[in-house]
């Protein structure tokens, strides 16, 4: 769970539901730090094959369907999760676009 200007968000959900737009291949939600929310969510999607979507759409899809505090503050698009041996993605490894 990720503490956000109070509210509290469940990354499985908006990774759930990024996941079921048409060319999103998965995705991955974090909290990141953030001076005035104590923490913001950053979300981190690969693109199915010549998927061609935006990080504006992205939130949009979120946005129509679930709370506003839900939306990640930003999309980082990368080419594959990090993975351990089991197949489970590794958070903490995710690149830091800053």
């Amino acid at each position: 769970m990720i503490v956000s200007g109070g509210e509290n968000v469940f990354p499985a959900e908006v990774e759930e539901l990024l996941g079921t737009y048409d060319g999103v291949q998965e995705a991955a939600v974090v909290g990141v730090n953030d001076d005035d929310y104590g923490k913001r969510l950053r979300a981190y999607v690969v693109l199915a094959d010549g998927a061609d979507i935006d990080e504006k759409t992205l939130k949009d899809h979120v946005k129509s369907n679930l709370a506003r505090y839900k939306v990640p503050r930003e999309i980082v698009f990368i080419d594959e999760m990090p993975r351990n041996p089991a197949g489970k993605v590794i958070k903490r490894e995710l690149p830091d676009p800053d």
